[in-house]
Parts: C-alpha cells; sequence; structure tokens
C-alpha cells in the first residue's frame, strides 16, 4: 500500500478518519479503470467524501452498487457454466455405468 509508505500522508489520512476500505473504494472510483489516479482528483475526491457532500457519497453508494452487480453476474456466469459441466461429467459417468448394471 503506497499511501502507508508516506508518513504525511498516512497521518493525514488518520486525522480524516479514513481506512484502507474507505481508500481502496475511492481510488477505484476515481480510477476509472486505468490503474492510474490524478493526485488533485483524488485529493479533491477524498475531501468531498469526506465532507459527506451528498452528490459526492450517491457516486460512490452508486460505484459500489455497480461494481456489486458486475461482479454478481460474473458469478452467476461462471456458476451456469460449472453447474453445466458437472452436468454434462455427471451423464457420462451414468451412461458408463449403465451397461455394468444391466449384467
Amino acid at each position: 500500500h503506497g499511501a502507508k509508505q508516506v508518513p504525511e500522508f498516512t497521518q493525514w489520512l488518520r486525522v480524516m478518519d479514513i481506512d484502507d476500505g474507505d481508500l481502496r473504494q475511492l481510488f477505484e472510483m476515481v480510477d476509472g479503470g486505468s490503474g492510474e489516479v490524478d493526485l488533485e482528483k483524488f485529493v479533491e475526491a477524498m475531501f468531498r467524501m469526506k465532507n459527506t457532500e451528498a452528490k459526492t457519497a450517491t457516486k460512490l453508494v452508486k460505484h459500489l452498487v455497480t461494481k456489486l452487480d458486475h461482479e454478481s453476474k460474473d458469478m452467476r456466469a461462471h456458476l451456469t457454466l460449472t453447474l453445466a459441466s458437472l452436468a454434462e461429467r455427471t451423464e457420462k459417468a451414468l451412461q458408463m455405468l449403465e451397461p455394468q448394471n444391466q449384467v
């Protein structure tokens, strides 16, 4: 975590009562998928978040809900594929056992 490498920044986060979860969520919200964040935008978003500006809080909640929605869709798709594969393998195994049961 880069934030913990700069003592002044760590202290500033502590004073603003920003924990690791808040920091991670804010980074993801400001990031936009690039993996990098403009320092000025980040500090501005952090300030607005901690001053509970309603628009910023709404954006944060929307971001989190959207992220959870994507993750749940990904999990559902993965589960569907896994169950289909399991059903197919189970059917093949049962077919292999059928001739032995008929003897």
